[in-house]
């Protein structure tokens, strides 16, 4: 019998022991389960986490956003200056010139006007701007880019202001209106032309004739005119040049440079100046404009013959007979008379 107890006893310890090492494996393998819970549960706090911060982030931008025309901007400052634009304040001022911004960068590119810096060298041309804008501008030149294109025809072009002036041929509209006599232009340019009908009191006027200018520079170069003072010389053929520019561009007649190329027809130019006169083939742009009978001219040499039609100038004389003609083709009609032949 006792045999028997302690035979049932250590079975009951084996039991138990049974038990509890299947119990330690019941928790062994729950453990994992658990550990995977919470990962789960961490992942889960993150992504709401994350939308909050997301919601956050979009409740700010919203913040930021212009009430007159709705454009988002990232960050206070910058819709500060952007709402400084519709209202028209102007916080920096130089204190050189009295002249004001709505931007402290706009500023700082304005002061190089006033040291003359040019930081900004074409690599091409070696044409030199106080501002980045003007640089990257005039490096369309070269490359032939033209982002801005005409949603009405084809066209494209190179500056932005090019395609609002061209935007008004299709409509008609001439926005750019003189405050002085409330004259108005259909491009900006013209605008500005005539804006020096006004300025004659400028104090960069010429005392030997009624021309005025913005810069003293321009009216030194003028004045030389007058006094037919041409200090710059070409080492190659002796031409004398008013100042150095004129020299530079005349030294490409020797060079056979001609950096200036045309992006429409592939045509090169010896100068900035030409490429431009050139490009109005393509734009069909006519900048002159008659102030008697309002006809528009692509050239300012034929608006200057046509002014004669107004004037009744009479330049070119036959010196058989003393009789003169407005243009030159009239004059050579009216040889021909003289030496007998039909025309």
């Amino acid at each position: 019998m006792a045999s028997i107890k302690e035979e049932s006893e250590d079975i009951k310890i084996e039991d138990t022991i049974s038990v509890k090492q299947e119990d330690t494996e019941e928790q062994t393998d729950l453990m994992p389960l658990k550990d995977e819970s919470e990962v789960l549960d961490e992942i889960k706090n993150r992504d709401i986490v994350t939308e909050e911060i997301s919601v956050k982030t979009s409740s700010q931008k919203s913040n930021f956003t212009c009430q007159q025309c709705g454009k988002c901007l990232s960050s206070k400052g910058n819709l500060k200056r952007h709402i400084d634009a519709h209202s028209g304040e102007r916080p920096y001022t130089c204190q050189q010139c009295g002249k004001c911004f709505n931007k402290k960068a706009t500023l700082k590119g304005h002061m190089s006007i006033h040291t003359r810096e040019k930081p900004y060298t074409c690599p091409q041309c070696g044409n030199c701007f106080t501002q980045q804008g003007n640089f990257n501008r005039h490096m369309r030149v070269h490359t032939g880019e033209k982002p801005y294109a005409c949603k009405l025809c084809e066209k494209s072009f190179t500056t932005k202001i090019n395609l609002m002036d061209h935007i008004n041929s299709h409509t008609g509209e001439t926005p750019f209106t003189c405050d002085q006599c409330e004259r108005s232009f259909r491009y900006k340019v013209t605008l500005k032309r005539h804006m020096k009908v006004h300025l004659r009191e400028s104090s960069f006027a010429c005392h030997q004739c009624r021309m005025s200018f913005s810069d003293r520079k321009t009216l030194t170069n003028h004045v030389i005119t007058h006094t037919g003072e041409k200090p710059h010389m070409c080492l190659q053929c002796g031409k004398t040049c008013s100042n150095n520019t004129i020299l530079a561009v005349h030294m490409r007649i020797h060079t056979g440079e001609k950096p200036f190329n045309c992006p429409q027809c592939g045509k090169n130019f010896r100068s900035i100046a030409n490429l431009q006169t050139h490009m109005r083939v393509h734009t069909g742009e006519r900048p002159y404009i008659c102030p008697h009978c309002g006809n528009r001219f692509r050239f300012m040499g034929n608006l200057q013959t046509h002014m004669r039609v107004h004037t009744g100038e009479r330049p070119y004389m036959c010196l058989e007979c003393d009789e003169s003609f407005s243009y030159k083709r009239d004059l050579k009609h009216h040889l021909l008379t003289h030496s007998g032949k039909e025309f």
